[in-house]
């Protein structure tokens, strides 16, 4: 099934570049692979064709995997006689400002999860009707599901990780968050060398 889709994908979208990452692990799911900039393009498409179309958008997530960040559509159709989903994804690769087309205007179902994208991972969704956080307050300092992620020592005078409140692993979790503090102000120093 996903060959075929590929196919009408890249049939129908100019540019889209769809490919089929099948899945080398049975506990993992075989998707296909858009280009960023075609995302509203391929998701119009996927809802308005006839050969086979997606009447429905199930899930929107994100993943950092730190040379890039991935965003997932899990496209499906609901249909007794003929029930289909897959999962579609577009790989981010501007770190500093990453940007992806937002899909509200086709799927109604994307709104809240891009704005959950959004304030876990910094995407911004150009064109969306409500881009602001969702979980997080709104002046929150960075975006929690990122690697590069430093948790804030005090947030509107509380103390964010109070060590009378941490446990073991809530202690290993700040030592991480160190570590990652002096790898960055190194990287920030070397390339200000260089």
């Amino acid at each position: 099934m996903l060959n075929k889709i590929a196919e009408l994908i890249n049939k129908n979208v100019s540019g889209a570049n769809a490919v089929v990452n099948v899945a080398t692990d049975a506990k993992c799911d075989s998707s296909i692979t858009v280009e960023a900039s075609k995302i509203l393009p391929v998701v119009s498409f996927l809802r308005g064709n006839t050969e086979m179309p997606f009447n429905s958008l199930h899930v929107i997530s994100g993943v950092d995997y730190v040379d890039y960040m991935e965003v997932c559509y899990m496209m499906t159709h609901y249909d007794l006689t003929d029930p289909r989903e897959f999962i579609l994804k577009v790989k981010v690769t501007d770190r500093v400002n990453p940007k992806l087309d937002s899909i509200v205007q086709v799927y109604a179902a994307a709104n809240f999860q891009e704005r959950e994208v959004y304030d876990m991972f910094g995407i911004t969704f150009t064109n969306h009707p409500d881009h602001r956080r969702i979980l997080c307050p709104d002046d929150w300092e960075g975006f929690p599901l990122r690697k590069d992620y430093v948790t804030q020592k005090m947030y509107n005078g509380m103390e964010v990780y109070p060590d009378s409140k941490m446990n073991f692993e809530d202690r290993e979790y700040i030592v991480r968050q160190n570590m990652i503090k002096q790898a960055q102000k190194a990287s920030a120093s070397t390339e200000s060398e260089g």
